[in-house]
């Protein structure tokens, strides 16, 4: 994979953030390596459709691995423009900007056709308590608030204002702004054939906001209109940001706006009329929280009326060097704040953009390839495991019914399930797993992997540079794009200077060598735990493979019965000497608890279209193919290939057994697996363990915050103090900051809910959250937590 060039020492020049500087001779000895060296016209293919779902729009791909290039958004030169000279050299980035094609965006007549729905009509009268044959111009003062949300539109030129003071303000904040070309074509001919196209990607920072407009301004393709996740406080910046596409809902409602009763009306008419403009739409999708998907419902619940044709949905894949930090409340002080420190901010690396294959949202919906028929909630699914009423667990997947907000979502929790409810789901999950799929990992993302799960106890610079070179190759491997390129020496020292607040970077008088430790700080493990987050998701069957693994193995061990655990040293963080597994572990316990644990992840993680089984066979067989797990050949009176051995094996079947077949002379014997041996394989495992340690330690603390915590409680307050509890928790043991996060706590809460652990109810006051009295029990509570710590590595 990589290209060996020359011996020679490299130079690896210190990182002067706001610490002693170190010498500029210190030199780590390694050879002169590309990363990496396939990247040329040979990437991976990423962004295409689900084959299982959309198979045709699949096949509208430009062709078999074509590669067209990528784009940097922030290098403009005169030959953008039609221009030449040394004039156009010095505001070429003003020629380009006013030769970009804006696409018209009308507004005449809106506030009526949006009126003229009767689902409006209907919140109107509930609203004014009148009956429903009323005046509607009586009705209008009620929409008074809801005015500059229905009237939003796109102003020509002062997009084209704000799309050159963003292009100069991102050369401030970032080196690059890569845009992959792959897709763009088919981009252009879908927006030609009629389907309004609808942009979905992960919301990470309010910049994620400005960038897919950006792009798309740049590359005359139609500026959608984007739903703006955060609160504005500011007026101006609202009557600005709503003249260039922006949706804001009203400015005195809160941020949960979108369960408000007349809202949700009004927001459904509202995208109904965009669609029918053929407005592009840009929507941002949050993990935890599931912000975003009641737009998604909207757009799926007019195709199914018949309002709208059909929309291509695009995810989208935004990677950065360094995601931006944002204030959840944008003000006018805030935002003058922030462009004063563009002037001395050092450049926070380069960012990633993927724009995947479009597909029809109403093939997705309507062919019935898309299925949701085996979903249930968690509980039915672990809580006879838990309590041991069965041995198996039940076959199903886990309903995620709060990825889609609802003012009722409490109380439907103890009602049937809705079908086109779990469908939306669906669409939701699928959005959240391609626009992960196709985002590139970037250099800081694979340093602070290995930080954070091989080495952080600390590593020397030499053999970072050699896990960066591996994992590369395993990413790649996995048909997995990365975001950088250039010598082995230039990605590992461009990534430690932008994670060097986070690092302790040092070196001994009497070495050569740099080495690297992670700050056991919250911030910092926080900050690593973010840009980690990509290579779990693409190492997630590995991951819950090595947690399956290694919770057989220490079942094996504290039982001591029939097996035999051999090794020079184990301490738990380092192996030395040869380690001998002589331990076999059954394929029917392995899947058996890989489909448990699958049920546990997290929203995004799990592909949406295969089904839990078949995610957890993929998860056993990873580890075969990656080395860990080898299968234990079973002696034989015969060789498996010689079938004529058999008794009666060759004999004709009857012409009414049309379902007999002669293969199945015998049942499938079980398959059983074992270690392997080389001692590198134990290291790989512990290290693809840590990678859902996180996860799982949130949930194991959360339930024992549960004894502590008097219930019942609002919302806020309960996640405030699960919270408090995590981060005291980790303060304590001074390590294992990132299960004490914002997004682990609630993602373990939730997890709960679904377990059946925790009671939602909903009254005047809001949610109340509290602990049902199965679990008010200590014992069960204990059950509870030795099920989930089974799979966590110490």
């Amino acid at each position: 994979m990589m290209q060996e060039k020359s011996d020679k020492d490299m130079i690896l020049p210190a990182f002067q953030q706001n610490r002693p500087a170190l010498s500029w001779e210190m030199k780590m000895k390694k050879r002169l390596m590309t990363v990496p060296a396939c990247l040329g016209k040979f990437r991976p293919t990423v962004g295409q459709c689900c084959h299982q779902c959309t198979p045709d729009s699949l096949r509208k791909k430009i062709g078999p691995n074509t590669f067209i290039g990528f784009h940097n958004l922030l290098s403009v030169k005169e030959t953008h423009t039609r221009y030449r000279g040394w004039l156009v050299r010095r505001v070429c980035c003003v020629l380009f900007v006013s030769g970009c094609k804006v696409y018209a965006s009308p507004v005449s007549n809106r506030l009526e056709r949006v009126c003229q729905s009767n689902s409006v009509k209907e919140a109107l009268s509930a609203e004014q308590k009148a009956p429903e044959g009323s005046e509607s111009r009586g009705q209008l003062s009620h929409l008074s608030s809801f005015l500059p949300l229905i009237n939003t539109s796109i102003s020509t030129g002062l997009l084209r204002f704000l799309s050159w003071l963003l292009l100069k303000m991102f050369s401030s904040m970032f080196g690059s702004i890569q845009v992959n070309l792959n897709h763009l074509p088919a981009l252009h001919r879908a927006s030609q054939e009629g389907s309004p196209l609808v942009y979905v990607y992960v919301h990470q920072s309010v910049v994620d906001c400005a960038l897919i407009p950006l792009v798309l301004f740049c590359h005359s393709l139609r500026v959608p209109y984007t739903v703006f996740p955060l609160h504005i406080k500011s007026s101006f910046i609202r009557s600005i940001l709503q003249k260039v596409g922006v949706l804001l809902p009203p400015a005195l409602m809160k941020q949960d706006a979108e369960t408000d009763r007349l809202l949700v009306p009004l927001t459904t008419s509202l995208v109904r009329e965009l669609l029918h403009e053929g407005q592009a739409i840009s929507v941002s999708l949050t993990a935890e929280s599931g912000r975003g998907g009641q737009w998604l419902a909207c757009i799926r619940q007019l195709i199914k009326e018949g309002s709208v044709p059909d929309v291509s949905l695009v995810p989208v894949g935004i990677s950065y060097d360094c995601v931006p930090k944002t204030n959840t409340q944008v003000g006018l002080s805030s935002m003058l704040r922030w462009l004063c420190s563009l002037l001395w901010r050092r450049l926070e690396g380069n960012v990633r953009i993927d724009l995947a294959q479009p597909f029809s949202l109403k093939e997705m919906c309507e062919s019935g390839r898309c299925r949701v028929d085996e979903w249930l909630p968690l509980q039915d699914l672990l809580l006879p495991v838990i309590f041991n009423h069965r041995t198996d667990s039940v076959v199903g997947r886990r309903r995620m019914s709060w990825l889609l907000p609802s003012p009722h979502y409490a109380s439907e929790l103890k009602e049937p399930a809705d079908p086109e409810r779990d469908l939306s789901t669906a669409v939701i999950l699928h959005l959240l797993f391609s626009a992960a799929s196709c985002s590139a990992v970037m250099s800081t993302s694979l340093v602070s992997s290995l930080l954070l799960y091989r080495h952080h106890k600390g590593v020397s610079a030499s053999a970072l540079c050699r896990d960066v070179a591996w994992l590369t190759e395993e990413l790649l491997f996995r048909n997995k794009d990365v975001g950088f390129g250039g010598s082995l020496e230039e990605v590992v020292r461009s990534a430690l200077s932008l994670l060097a607040p986070h690092l302790i970077i040092a070196a001994a008088p009497s070495q050569k060598d740099l080495f690297i430790v992670p700050c056991p700080s919250l911030a910092a493990t926080l900050h690593l735990t973010l840009h980690a987050q990509m290579v779990t998701h693409t190492f997630i069957l590995e991951a819950v493979g090595a947690c399956v693994v290694s919770a057989m193995l220490c079942g094996v061990v504290c039982s001591g019965i029939g097996n035999r655990v051999t090794s020079d040293s184990v301490d738990g963080e380092r192996v030395s000497g040869d380690i001998e597994f002589d331990v076999l572990l059954s394929e029917s316990e392995l899947t058996e608890r890989a489909l448990q644990l699958s049920h546990l992840l997290p929203p995004g993680f799990l592909p949406p279209c295969q089904s839990s089984q078949s995610f957890a066979l993929d998860a056993i067989d990873s580890l075969v193919r990656c080395g860990i797990l080898i299968m234990e050949e079973i002696p034989r009176d015969f060789p498996i290939c010689d079938f004529l051995k058999r008794d009666n094996y060759l004999s004709w079947a009857t012409s009414d057994e049309m379902y007999h077949s002669d293969c199945n002379v015998e049942e499938q014997e079980l398959r059983s697996y074992k270690i392997s041996h080389p001692s590198q394989y134990p290291e790989m495992l512990f290290f693809l363990c840590r990678m859902l340690a996180g996860h799982l330690r949130a949930l194991c603390w959360t339930t024992a915050a549960l004894e502590l915590i008097h219930t019942p409680l609002p919302e806020s307050e309960f996640m405030a103090q699960i919270q408090s509890y995590l981060r005291d928790t980790a303060n304590n043991k001074k390590q294992n900051y990132e299960s004490c996060s914002q997004e682990a706590a609630h993602t373990a809460v939730r997890s709960l809910i679904d377990l059946g652990v925790i009671s939602e109810q909903r009254q005047k006051g809001g949610v109340f959250l509290g602990v049902v009295p199965l679990f008010q029990l200590s014992e069960n509570r204990q059950k509870l937590h030795g099920f989930i710590s089974q799979y966590l590595y110490n």
